[in-house]
């Protein structure tokens, strides 16, 4: 009789954060499970495009200046949370729609499973948060921390 070597369950988990206290929490649940099933961890960092074209030159860099600052606080909550859990983390800062860019790097790296916070936002219950829009794609097994 003989078995398989390998491991079930993900590969690659692909978390989404973005400063909230959920994604926090999803952050760190994705950071456990990676560590109990030996995979690689991505957090991906979406912040929207600002509407520069609109602003005056001395307002569109401050608003890039800002973006920047949140982006590299987001890096370092990202790998002091990393060294924590005893995982290693991949952090990718992207700009663009949240949804499409989730789907766009876990599609790249062939992610086995997308973590992602749930929305308070009270108009996603009728419009859709990026966990159903995510859950609704069926592409990957999509886990929603509260």
């Amino acid at each position: 009789m003989s078995f398989e070597l390998g491991t079930d369950g993900p590969k690659v988990i692909v978390v989404g954060v973005d400063g909230s206290d959920t994604s926090m929490r999803a952050g760190a649940y994705a950071a456990g499970m990676a560590r109990r099933q030996r995979a690689r961890l991505v957090v991906v960092y979406v912040t929207g495009v600002p509407a520069a074209s609109r602003l005056v030159a001395e307002a569109a860099g401050a608003v890039e200046q800002a973006v920047a600052e949140a982006t590299e606080d987001m890096r370092r909550q990202v790998e002091q949370g990393a060294l924590h859990a005893g995982v290693n983390a991949e952090f990718i800062a992207v700009r663009g729609d949240p949804y499409q860019e989730l789907v766009r790097v876990a599609g790249e790296l062939r992610a086995d499973a997308v973590v992602v916070g749930s929305s308070r936002r009270f108009g996603h219950r009728f419009v859709g948060s990026l966990a159903v829009r995510l859950v609704k794609a069926g592409r990957w097994p999509v886990t929603v921390v509260p």
